[in-house]
């Protein structure tokens, strides 16, 4: 929104159910982002939603670690569904 440059490591967790995203596809949507001007929050969310939509996974955690601007970090971290851990 400001203009200046924002960096980020995006990591995405999930659960699949039927489909799974691959890489090359993750990357390009990744990148459609480079050149808007997006709140860290907007666009932590917008991912999480657009791969619920299409993958319909079982969970998914979606973390935006945005690099330090203007003395402030930010990290937003979006999930659906719940988490299920095998027992023994």
């Amino acid at each position: 929104m400001t203009g200046q440059p924002d960096f980020a490591t995006i990591k995405i967790t999930y659960f699949p159910r039927l489909k799974c995203v691959e890489l090359k596809s993750l990357k390009l949507y990744l990148w459609s982002f480079r050149n808007e001007g997006n709140f860290h929050e907007k666009v932590t969310n917008q991912i999480c939603e657009d791969l619920c939509r299409v993958l319909k996974p079982a969970y998914i955690m979606v973390v935006g670690d945005f690099y330090v601007r203007g003395g402030i970090k930010t990290v937003v971290t979006v999930t659906r569904g719940k988490m299920v851990c095998g027992s023994s």
